[in-house]
């Protein structure tokens, strides 16, 4: 290595361009075969440093996000779903909800893909306008807000939450919490008011909710907290589950059973 490969590969450490370092020589080699201008042969390289930059980004919130990387937009069957459903998570992949601290209420059955699509609404979100996400079942959720009191942490863990832009917190009121276990849940309910996004499934319509918050204010207070700006999502469809499991148990064509 000549004096001045190792005096550019010493700058391009001291400036955290390890992408550059690694391909400014075939690049290089490259440009001078096609003649590519000075400009031209650094846009190229810059772009590429952005470009595996963003794809860490990625990779890194995707890890952090605990999202179930299988519940995607492709895999998901938007047909299924009432034409106004439709219509809703369009306007969300937009995004612009999460900018204004909006939440977003999936209601249906069990097995009616309330989970996946908020979860794959959050995927594209994060992978294509960088939003950070975490996904956290409200049962393990609400256990971890309860440890947290315990140790008189639950305030940093709480700020430790708001630092993601949408937090999904999967099937809310399928396991009916005790007092202390609602108290911590409406803690966060109410801390992350007007200060970040809620995406949050249930298979209780709100008119059942008393049995996740015990009583009446409080339930009535945690309802007014999460629809003041919210988008509300119907998921009247068949259990996707259960379809599935239909059709394999349906015959094959041609007799085979």
């Amino acid at each position: 290595m000549s004096g001045m490969d190792a005096a550019l590969n010493h700058h391009l450490k001291e400036l955290h361009l390890p992408t550059v370092r690694d391909l400014y020589e075939s690049f290089s080699k490259k440009a001078r075969q096609e003649g590519l201008s000075y400009k031209k042969f650094l846009l190229e390289l810059c772009e590429k440093e952005c470009e595996v930059r963003r794809q860490k980004r990625v990779e890194r919130l995707l890890r952090q996000s605990r999202l179930p990387l299988e519940k995607n937009m492709e895999s998901f069957e938007l047909k299924r779903l009432p034409q106004k459903v439709v219509h809703q998570v369009k306007t969300l992949l937009e995004g612009s909800f999460l900018d204004k601290n909006e939440n977003v209420l999936a209601f249906g059955n069990p097995g009616s893909g309330k989970t996946h699509l908020l979860c794959a609404i959050s995927q594209e979100l994060l992978r294509k306008k960088g939003k950070r996400a975490y996904f956290m079942k409200c049962s393990l959720l609400v256990q971890s807000l309860l440890m947290a009191k315990r140790d008189l942490k639950l305030e940093k863990l709480i700020k430790q939450l708001s630092k993601f832009d949408a937090l999904i917190i999967d099937d809310i009121g399928y396991v009916q919490q005790d007092r202390e276990e609602m108290e911590v849940l409406f803690t966060l309910l109410a801390e992350r008011y007007e200060r970040g996004s809620l995406l949050i499934t249930s298979n209780l319509p709100f008119s059942k909710w008393e049995k996740i918050f015990k009583d009446p204010m409080t339930t009535a207070a945690a309802i007014d907290r999460l629809v003041h700006h919210s988008v509300i999502m119907e998921l009247n469809a068949p259990s996707y589950r259960a379809e599935q499991a239909k059709k394999k148990k349906e015959p094959r064509k041609g007799g085979e059973k």
